[in-house]
């Protein structure tokens, strides 16, 4: 197997710190850089739609919570882990692309609830599917067992580092 920018950065920390144990950079490397590799050729995807990669996010989470495809503010920022502020301005952006529409919530005027339009499901199903054809032919180049077992692997991986407390280092 062809050696890559991950292994020399493994075999520099070898030599130059020989009690060093660098192996998780071989793991964790290779996982930042498929996934900002991968993130970096969505979001030109997602362009094609007038949208970036937060965009497309709320719009996703809106899609997949199922009809009538409505949600609180506050159900997405927590679902999508921003801030409100953060969310605002999505909102904003997603608003004034006639992509979603916001409106008081029947139940409590004093809350909005957050809608699709019919234009940002269209927008947001199409995009979906275009993203998802740029991770097919990366993954397509292993078998579907190796998939599979990469995909149980890596949550593994995530469950272990949800549960690990954040480190107070400093």
């Amino acid at each position: 197997m062809a050696t890559d920018e991950v292994d020399l950065i493994v075999e520099q920390w070898r030599r130059e710190r020989t009690g060093m144990r660098p192996e998780p950079m071989a793991v964790f490397g290779r996982i930042y850089r498929l996934a900002r590799l991968v993130g970096d050729r969505q979001e030109q995807v997602y362009a094609g739609w007038g949208i970036g990669r937060g965009e497309f996010d709320v719009l996703a989470a809106l899609r997949r919570s199922g009809p009538p495809y409505t949600l609180a503010p506050k159900a997405l920022a927590a679902s999508l882990m921003l801030t409100s502020g953060g969310m605002t301005g999505r909102l904003d952006r997603l608003e004034r692309a006639g992509l979603v529409r916001r409106a008081p919530d029947p139940a409590d005027r004093r809350a909005l609830r957050v809608s699709l339009t019919d234009t940002g499901r269209r927008v947001v199903e199409e995009a979906a599917e275009a993203g998802l054809e740029v991770q097919r032919r990366i993954l397509d180049t292993l078998p579907p067992a190796d998939r599979e077992r990469l995909a149980d692997l890596l949550r593994v991986l995530l469950a272990a580092a949800e549960a690990e407390p954040p480190d107070q280092a400093g």
